[in-house]
């Protein structure tokens, strides 16, 4: 499996799935959720409407996985996780937003998927942290399809932490 680094905007990519760090009500938000969701247009918000009435009534626990399509983003799928919240939850909700998330794209026959940095926007997560969870996961991951995991980083500091542990 194939781990490649991109600088940039998450929306952009054609790839099979991105990974949407939502939060728990799957309706949009700030930062990538709410790219992924103006990006995606109104569809999305639809389906992610149905998923609430349906199985989700009191919002995607976190570290957990849930797929839609991806409507009007070059994505084929989106791919919601709701990451822990540093300092209030438990790290290994990190772990399992990722895992569960790989998992889940490669049951679907998935060869590619890209991450954005989950959980170090507004919920706190330090960067130089998450990115040993993700070298941890990606490490031990066994896929029996998925090819390239793409992650994906929005600012030069975060793309340049994340350089430091994948060369």
């Amino acid at each position: 499996m194939d781990i490649i680094l991109v600088k940039g905007d998450i929306t952009k990519l054609r790839v099979d799935a991105i990974v949407n760090a939502a939060n728990p009500s799957l309706l949009g938000g700030g930062g990538v959720d709410g790219a992924i969701h103006r990006a995606a247009g109104p569809e999305l918000k639809s389906e992610c409407l149905e998923l609430r009435r349906t199985k989700y009534p009191k919002g995607l626990p976190r570290g957990e996985a849930v797929i839609t399509k991806g409507y009007e983003l070059p994505a084929k799928f989106v791919i919601h996780t709701v990451g822990p919240r540093f300092g209030v939850d438990d790290e290994t909700l990190l772990e399992n937003c990722y895992l569960n998330s790989l998992k889940l794209a490669d049951e679907k026959g998935f060869e590619s998927v890209a991450f954005p940095s989950i959980s170090t926007g507004v919920y706190g997560f330090p960067i130089e942290k998450a990115v040993l969870v993700v070298k941890k996961v990606l490490s031990n991951f066994k896929p029996k399809r998925l090819k390239k995991v793409y992650l994906v980083l929005h600012s030069d500091y975060d793309f340049q932490v994340y350089k430091k542990h994948f060369r």
